[in-house]
């Protein structure tokens, strides 16, 4: 039988990681050939220190890199973030894979539509 493996990570899971270890879960899970939805997003510097290391890692005929498709980050608009006046964004669920396996259709507002191919 032929397919993938999509695992959904949960946000308790992630947090209890540092930013280094979820770039490095992140990566050795993908480099597997796997497809991880995460509840909540990276951090913008997450974001960027995963493309930062996948591109280091990427191989002519080897590992690909990554796909990498999050909802936009909504304004913390709690009763903290209004008192203190924080503009910080709350992370959404993001969708991560293999770079030859994962291709994004269409992304809006509420919704990531995704072609996932078995084939490399």
């Amino acid at each position: 039988m032929q397919g993938f493996q999509m695992d959904l990570v949960s946000e308790h899971r992630l947090a209890e990681m540092t930013p280094v270890e979820k770039v490095r879960f992140i990566i050795d899970e993908v480099k597997e050939g796997k497809i991880l939805v995460l509840e909540k997003g990276l951090s913008p510097e997450e974001e960027a220190s995963l493309i930062e290391m996948t591109m280091t890692l990427i191989e002519p005929d080897g590992f690909s890199g990554i796909e990498m498709e999050s909802y936009p980050g909504e304004v913390d608009t709690s009763i903290f973030g209004r008192l203190l006046k924080k503009n910080t964004l709350k992370t959404r669920m993001t969708v991560i894979g293999p770079a030859d396996q994962l291709k994004t259709l269409r992304k809006d507002r509420n919704m990531i539509s995704a072609l996932i191919s078995t084939q490399k």
